[in-house]
Order: C-alpha cells, then sequence, then structure tokens
C-alpha cells in the first residue's frame, strides 16, 4: 500500500562499513534513507565550503551530474504527453540543418534511451576524467541548451540508430535543444515549469556555478585541496548534467513520479519498462531512468567534475536511498558500502 512500510522492508545498513567508506574517500557530502515518511539514517559529512571551513548539511544543494538526465527526460515526456512532441518523432525535424552528422533516422525515443548512436562530445567509454578540462567553448557561454551546438557538432554517427544501447551525454543536451525550441524558452525555465513546480522540488534548479547560494555545496574536484570545478563545467548545466538538489527533494522526486505527479501512470510503466542490460554495471536501462539488475528499484546516478551520486529507489517499500557526493570520486566507496544493505532488502521482498 502507497505509503506504508514494514520492518522486513527496512534497509540494515553495517554502520562500521560506512564509517571506514567515509573515512577512505576523505568523504564530503550527505547519506540519507528515507522510508516513507520517515528518515532512518542521516549522515552529512565534511565540507559545503572548505575554504570558509562551512560543515557539510544534510539539506545542502548538492550537484547530481547525469542524475540530472532523469529531469531532461520527464521535460520530454510532459511535451510527448500533451502532444507537442512524438516519441518517434525524428529529431531532424527540429534541428534542421544543426549538428548535420546525427542520423536523419534519430528519434526522440531513440535519445531518452541510450540508442541513438550519435557520436558523443563526452565520451566516458575513452579515457575522460572528472579532471580534465572537456569544454572546447568557454564555459560562461554555456547558460541555454542552444549554446551548447558548437560543443555537439563534429562526432560521426558511431552505430545505427536503434541498434544497441551505448550511453551518450550528447543524446540528453540534444533533447535539451529539442525542449526549448519546441516550448520556445529556456530549457532550465523548462524543466522548472514541467518536473520540478508539479513534484514540489522547491530545492532542486540548475544553479550558476559562478552564483552558487548559500545552502549550495560547493563542487570539489578533488577529495582534498580547494580546486573547484567551475571550470571544467558549463556554467549552468543543460540536458545531460548540471542540476543542484537536495536528498529531501530526490525522495519526492521518486514518490512524485511513481504516485503520477509528473507524468501519467502509463507513462511511469514506459519509462520504468527494461530495455536493455548495462554492459558491467549490473543495471538495466528504461527510457530515461536506469533500473537494479535483478530487482524493482530505480536507479539515478552522476559521476562528474565535482560530483560522485546516487540515489536507488526501492519501490514496493517506498525507500529511497542517496548518496550525494561534493567530489568527483568521494561518493563511490560509500555508494559501494551501501550496495550489500539494498540487495539484501530487495531480495527480502523490499
Amino acid at each position: 500500500m502507497p505509503g506504508t512500510t514494514t520492518p522486513s522492508a527496512r534497509i540494515q545498513v553495517d554502520e562500521a562499513a560506512l564509517d571506514a567508506a567515509i573515512a577512505e574517500a576523505s568523504f564530503s557530502g550527505v547519506v540519507v534513507v528515507d522510508v516513507g515518511g520517515e528518515r532512518v539514517l542521516e549522515r552529512a559529512e565534511g565540507w559545503m565550503h572548505r575554504g570558509f571551513r562551512v560543515p557539510m548539511r544534510a539539506d545542502a544543494r548538492i550537484a547530481i551530474a547525469s542524475g540530472s538526465k532523469l529531469l531532461t527526460a520527464l521535460a520530454v515526456l510532459r511535451l510527448v504527453e500533451q502532444g507537442a512532441l512524438r516519441l518517434d518523432q525524428r529529431v531532424r525535424e527540429l534541428l534542421g540543418h544543426d549538428l548535420p552528422l546525427i542520423d536523419d533516422a534519430v528519434t526522440v525515443e531513440h535519445l531518452l534511451g541510450h540508442t541513438s548512436g550519435i557520436g558523443d562530445y563526452l565520451d566516458e567509454e575513452g579515457d575522460w576524467s572528472p579532471a580534465d578540462f572537456p569544454l572546447t567553448v568557454p564555459p560562461h557561454a554555456l547558460t541555454t541548451a542552444e549554446a551548447f551546438l558548437p560543443l555537439l557538432g563534429g562526432f560521426p554517427q558511431q552505430h545505427a540508430p536503434g541498434a544497441r544501447f551505448a550511453y551518450c551525454n550528447g543524446g540528453y543536451a540534444v533533447l535539451a535543444i529539442v525542449l526549448e525550441r519546441v516550448a520556445g524558452e529556456p530549457f532550465q525555465a523548462v524543466v522548472r515549469r514541467l518536473v520540478l513546480e508539479p513534484a514540489g522540488l522547491a530545492a532542486t534548479d540548475h544553479l550558476r556555478l559562478d552564483a552558487l547560494p548559500g545552502d549550495a555545496a560547493r563542487p570539489y574536484v578533488f577529495d582534498e585541496g580547494d580546486e573547484e570545478a567551475v571550470l571544467r563545467l558549463p556554467v549552468q548545466g543543460s540536458g545531460d548534467g548540471g542540476a543542484f538538489t537536495t536528498a529531501a527533494d530526490l525522495h519526492r522526486l521518486w514518490l512524485a513520479l511513481l504516485d503520477g505527479r509528473i507524468v501519467r501512470p502509463e507513462t511511469v510503466a514506459l519509462m520504468t519498462a527494461p530495455r536493455h542490460e548495462v554492459p558491467g554495471e549490473g543495471k538495466r536501462a528504461g527510457l530515461g531512468v536506469f533500473l537494479h539488475g535483478e530487482h524493482d528499484a530505480l536507479v539515478v546516478e552522476g559521476w562528474d567534475a565535482g560530483a560522485s551520486f546516487r540515489s536507488t529507489h526501492l519501490i514496493a517499500s517506498r525507500t529511497t536511498v542517496s548518496v550525494l557526493g561534493s567530489t568527483s570520486d568521494g561518493g563511490w566507496p560509500v555508494i559501494g558500502a551501501l550496495e550489500p544493505a539494498i540487495d539484501a532488502a530487495l531480495a527480502a521482498g523490499a
């Protein structure tokens, strides 16, 4: 029954293993477990601002990198529900002469499901590292989705549209351009209107890195030192990353999604139906969201300069486990320490 849980559904976190992972990684960020309307675990570690020695807070807004793709997908699907877009619509109809190397057969659904085969401007299957400086245009110029066009061009098609799953950041950057052209307003405003406001996510937004508010954790490139990620990232996020959120908003997002308060239940079913195995990661791909490899749980995650993030939602028990790390790598040992507890709870029927 929605909103209820049973004791057997509760995640039993190994606190000693969690402590060890936090210490190993010099973790800076937030770890929470929310069950229905109750928070059963909360850790805020490290610093929101290292220079001023501002301690991390459990309600800090933290960058989630590619976790933002779920917001982009939901905005696209809202427009599909409204009839402004179609899943089978060819993206070329909206791109016109822009990005000519994208195959004319690529559809909105291909981009959402990472099966478009387009060349990726940020290829995570290569030797990319969050410490790199991957942008070929000034970061301060990247304030709209349209501004990403110079970044996205010149990458040949990698395989035929629909042939296979291949994770693609560029596909979601293209979706943001589609959103702007169809809705006639900046990408960030589209997401705010179509997703954040209906879900009640007041603390979530694509914040400007050069004007972060006091309740936002600074994204640090390394586990030690004061080097922030601002020169490695667009000054304001677009379709493939860049949102800031809180642990509480993540739980609200999952509940709003599954309760049909963002998109219709039939759209939720479409998104959460497994389509492809994700090679080497023990996950399955839905449409705009990932699924646990074996059980009914939804996953979003992100890795970038100043962000190491995963949020897992166990559907039956309305439980959300979130790790929001404000450094590039510090979150991953903590995420790994929580995986056995998540798997055990799911195996027990959570």
